[in-house]
């Protein structure tokens, strides 16, 4: 599957993301704000995963984008 550089895309349910490349994921705190996450990310099934630590991460993320290195540096 292709990721799609720069856009951020809807979640609708975790089939939306491809599971072949690192993503950045977007989740609206417990305050309704909405945060990127600062780490790359990997679907797993219907679970994600820290691509660098290789941990689970319990999120339910609204939105999504392909993870560049570059971008994440400019930040």
């Amino acid at each position: 599957m292709l990721c799609f550089r720069s856009m951020w895309h809807q979640v609708n349910s975790p089939s939306d993301i491809p599971d072949d490349c690192e993503v950045r994921l977007a989740v609206i705190d417990g305050g309704g704000t909405v945060h990127a996450l600062v780490f790359p990310c990997r679907r797993v099934g219907n679970s994600w995963i820290d691509s660098k630590l290789r941990r689970l991460v319990e999120v339910d993320p609204t939105h999504w984008q392909e993870w560049t290195e570059a971008e994440h540096h400019n930040q």
